[in-house]
């Protein structure tokens, strides 16, 4: 996993207890982020593929 930062980390943190939920990019370096909330699991399973795959990006 990419190094975060403690903001990085904080906002995850927030947006969590805002009921959202956040999926990064694996990739060191990358910053691509995702949040989602509310999503059928379809579309949750769809977000996080595309979020975890480094070649779309």
């Amino acid at each position: 996993m990419a190094q975060q930062t403690i903001r990085d980390r904080l906002t995850d943190a927030l947006a969590f207890f805002a009921g959202q939920h956040t999926v990064r990019c694996p990739h060191p370096g990358c910053i691509v982020r995702i949040r989602y909330r509310g999503v059928t699991p379809a579309e949750a399973k769809r977000l996080t593929a595309q979020a975890t795959d480094h070649t779309h990006h």
